[in-house]
């Protein structure tokens, strides 16, 4: 039995991700900021397909917060498993600005640092005395890391940040046995931003013609590829950013 956290499992990417872990033979805890409804919604679905499951409130922003989640996150370890520690990390949850450099405000810049960079570095920090040795640890970054589109600086930033950590930390849990790697998706059709990649057809279009595979990224296409790295097969990767991006601007 493994048990998997995923950070913003209530939709999009992080829905997928649960789904495709919990396929792959994991039980999952599963956070949701705000979307209670949709993060028990994927409960059921997990349930469905014979795993257990667990959804809990995190605000990845909150730092203060992280004491009181790891406590609720070894009371569900012993209450639903009879266990004290987990497997796997997966920090996915987060969100866009859509901002050029010269407008982008202080508390945008804030927003985008303290999710996508701090929350993860001080969320890791806190479970880790729950998590087993052997585990993994998967971190999403973006392509924005790799190529830049006006408008993304703060949070192309944040992410090229913890694609750096994600190598601290392959280093650092070396003697614990934990593979540490970053997912970096290209553009997908989801809600993120605004669903401006899923809705609007002109940035679908365009995004889709510089992509090698012909098409813009599916949540599954992500999903898919975090639970393959979660599997007995890829135990040896460590350290890497794995792009998965359908081949766009190579």
């Amino acid at each position: 039995m493994t048990i998997a956290i995923i950070t913003g499992g209530s939709r999009g990417l992080g829905k997928s991700m649960a789904l495709n872990v919990a396929t792959k033979g994991h039980d999952v805890i599963l956070t949701y900021n705000s979307k209670k409804e949709e993060a028990e919604e994927v409960v059921a679905l997990i349930e469905k397909q014979g795993r257990k499951a667990v959804a809990l409130q995190l605000n990845v922003s909150d730092t203060k917060s992280f004491a009181a989640f790891a406590a609720a996150v070894k009371q569900a370890l012993k209450q639903t498993w009879n266990r004290d520690t987990f497997d796997f990390l997966v920090n996915n949850a987060g969100f866009g600005i859509h901002a050029s450099f010269s407008e982008t405000t202080e508390e945008q810049f804030d927003q985008m640092v303290n999710v996508h960079f701090k929350g993860v570095f001080f969320l890791t920090q806190t479970l880790l005395p729950l998590m087993a040795d052997g585990g993994r640890i998967i971190n999403l970054s973006s392509g924005l890391a790799r190529f830049s589109y006006p408008g993304n600086s703060a949070y192309g930033a944040a992410k090229g940040a913890v694609e750096v950590l994600t190598r601290y930390l392959a280093v650092e849990l070396g003697p614990q046995h934990i593979a540490v790697n970053t997912v970096a998706p290209g553009a997908i059709a989801t809600d993120f931003g605004g669903g401006m990649v899923r809705d609007n057809e002109a940035v679908n279009q365009r995004i889709a013609s510089q992509t090698a595979l012909g098409r813009v990224g599916q949540p599954e296409d992500i999903g898919g590829i975090v639970a393959a790295l979660l599997s007995e097969e890829t135990r040896w990767v460590n350290g890497q950013r794995i792009e998965a991006s359908g081949g766009i601007h190579l």
